[in-house]
């Protein structure tokens, strides 16, 4: 991130500091919030993340901790843990400036200051930002994009101890499984164990791609091979070259679509469209699909000789019901890294909470108790989610969103409208609705075929 870009919160309780810190960076940054009562920093960090917070050491405060910054820091460190904060100190206080680091502070900058200095201690410190791994994996967790597969079931247990021994390997991986048991995590999870997880990992939604998209976005093409083709396109197989290539929902494609990908996973060659020149490939692939491996033998659906070529080894995700020894400590790690995201406590589960989570079946899968842990840490007001705060999906649970007393009770109904409710909450992003609902891109368009929305 550039500072241009940046907001940027200052607490001091010397006003002529704020306001030196307000005229300094005004012209540099995006937005300068300036605040002398450190009391009010957690509801200022409940109303927007800030990309720097310039912190003093020492406040006139009756907290006798031996050093307020240090209390503030820790403070805002359990509030939201990817914060990013800058100390400001005195020549006298160095020392512990420098304990300041060691407890979750980035820089720290001496007053008083010269003013380009301070500038280059932000801008470097956004730079380091942009650039950390640990920050972009809080950042990638805090999206769900990178949570751990974790439990203590059996059946958990024998998929762990599966990929230690296939992950090293470049063997061909099917992961099977219902929607929302964790099939697109569990192929991160074999490429970040692999000998090519430094290389890339390439997801594609191969059931989404229609039969003009899908040879020029796996393969790639030439400029003009076709009317839309602007400019030369590389394609899913070129960029995972070196790493891995995770083809999701493999199951809906035609048969047609299915001789192309075998004709490449056997050549090891992809050419592009428009061209004749061959590229070689090399690729690490998994595949994953929602239907069971004896729909898939059905030659009249699926190719046997491609089944062949994609499983070497398979992996059978396991639905959420027959693993409800591992609900209490997934509910646990959701509602971590959501209480981490929201910029809220660090939260608990009650008993009577967790006795609701296992007594319910969960046809949504994990992905299901993900967003009801989710929706849980947003309304609870305190720092226990107690049962009343968990509402299960509407769409899994055949309960309609709106109580007005002339809904239509028919299921289609109540699907449809929470299906429009949630599109039009994220403004027509179909992939963030589908997140919410607990489904797939792929089934959503489904249910909007379906629903002619």
């Amino acid at each position: 991130m550039v500072l241009k870009n940046a907001s940027i919160l200052a607490i001091d309780d010397d006003v002529d500091i704020l306001t030196a810190v307000r005229l300094l960076l005004k012209t540099e940054a995006a937005e300068v919030i300036t605040e002398k009562n450190p009391e009010n920093i957690r509801s200022l960090l409940y109303k927007k993340r800030f990309d720097i917070i310039l912190l003093d050491m020492n406040f006139n405060s009756a907290i006798n901790t031996g050093n307020e910054g240090l209390y503030w820091l820790r403070k805002i460190r359990e509030w939201d843990a990817a914060a990013s904060v800058i100390m400001i100190t005195a020549y006298g206080d160095i020392d512990l400036a420098v304990r300041s680091l060691k407890d979750g502070a980035l820089d720290f900058v001496v007053k008083p200051w010269h003013n380009e200095k301070l500038i280059n201690i932000i801008r470097e410190t956004l730079q380091r930002k942009d650039g950390s791994p640990a920050m972009k994996a809080v950042e990638s967790a805090q999206n769900g994009e990178n949570i751990p597969v974790i439990g203590q079931s059996p059946a958990i247990r024998e998929i762990l101890n599966k990929v230690e021994k296939i992950a090293p390997t470049d063997a061909n991986i099917l992961i099977l499984g219902e929607n929302g048991t964790g099939k697109d995590l569990m192929a991160r999870m074999i490429h970040d164990k692999s000998l090519r997880s430094t290389k890339q990992f390439v997801k594609v939604d191969v059931g989404a791609l229609t039969e003009t998209l899908f040879e020029s976005e796996l393969f790639g093409h030439k400029k003009g091979a076709f009317t839309d083709a602007r400019d030369d396109r590389t394609g899913r197989f070129e960029m995972a070259s070196g790493g891995t290539l995770f083809l999701d929902e493999i199951g809906n494609i035609t048969l047609q679509q299915q001789a192309k990908l075998l004709s490449v996973l056997q050549s090891r060659q992809v050419s592009r469209l428009g061209s004749n020149l061959l590229i070689p490939i090399d690729i690490r692939l998994i595949c994953a699909t929602n239907l069971p491996l004896s729909e898939l033998a059905n030659e009249a659906r699926f190719r046997k000789d491609l089944i062949y070529r994609i499983n070497t080894v398979e992996i059978v995700m396991p639905p959420l019901r027959k693993r409800p020894e591992d609900i209490s400590s997934l509910a646990r790690e959701f509602a971590h890294l959501y209480a981490g995201k929201y910029l809220k406590r660090t939260m608990e589960l009650d008993n009577k909470a967790i006795e609701k989570l296992k007594a319910y079946h969960f046809p949504g899968n994990v992905r299901e108790l993900q967003y009801s842990i989710e929706r849980a840490v947003i309304m609870c007001e305190g720092d226990e989610i107690h049962a009343e705060d968990i509402i299960f999906s509407p769409l899994e649970t055949g309960r309609e969103a709106d109580d007005s007393p002339d809904r239509d009770l028919t299921l289609s109904t109540i699907e449809k409208n929470t299906i429009l409710k949630v599109i039009e909450k994220h403004h027509g992003n179909i992939s963030r609705a589908a997140r919410e609902l607990g489904l797939t891109r792929t089934a959503l368009y489904r249910r909007l075929s379906k629903y002619d929305i």
